[in-house]
């Protein structure tokens, strides 16, 4: 695993000890960054689940100016911490260890938005339709932005989620992204 392109191109990543994380593979990662940007000129990201951190650090190397990292699992805060030190972002990069609605609410108070919002949640978890009705309601995404889901094949994601309207789905054996755009 590592960053693919960018100002961090070629540095190799952490991966979360044990087997509970699942890293979205670089295939998979090359793909939907050639979709919603090769490069992007500033914004935020948010990196909900944030695993390992490699949505969020892709994106911070491409020019993403600041990214929050999120997840519960001491294991992956610190694989987080240690991924941007290792590539030099850890400047742009703040990382949280909460769950992933209790941050929602926090970042809603603090009127945050986002240019890119990552949801990567383990797959057995059913908490994405929730999640999703969490950053539509909470105005999360900003307009322009994008908002991507991953998970297995065996789920299916509603088409609009109040503001949110999913216009790409792509799969890729067993992964599934959902990508989602704010309905001006």
């Amino acid at each position: 695993m590592r960053i693919i392109a960018g100002e961090a191109k070629g540095v190799r990543l952490r991966s979360v000890p044990g087997l509970q994380v699942r890293p979205t593979t670089d295939r998979v990662k090359e793909s939907l960054f050639q979709i919603i940007g090769p490069y992007f000129d500033g914004g935020k990201a948010l990196d909900l689940f944030a695993g390992s951190g490699s949505l969020g650090l892709e994106a911070l190397s491409r020019g993403a100016e600041e990214a929050i990292f999120v997840d519960r699992a001491r294991a992956s805060v610190d694989t987080v911490r240690y991924n941007l030190r290792s590539a030099g972002l850890d400047q742009r990069g703040k990382v949280f260890r909460r769950d992933a609605r209790a941050a929602l609410r926090t970042l809603a108070r603090q009127r945050a938005r986002f240019h890119l919002i990552f949801l990567d949640p383990p797959y057995q978890e059913r908490i994405l339709s929730p999640i999703l009705t969490a950053i539509a309601e909470q105005d999360l995404l900003e307009t322009g932005g994008v908002m991507v889901a991953e998970h297995g094949k065996d789920r299916n994601l509603p088409l609009q989620v109040h503001s949110l309207v999913r216009f790409r789905n792509l799969n890729y054996g067993d992964t599934v992204l959902d990508l989602y755009s704010r309905d001006s």
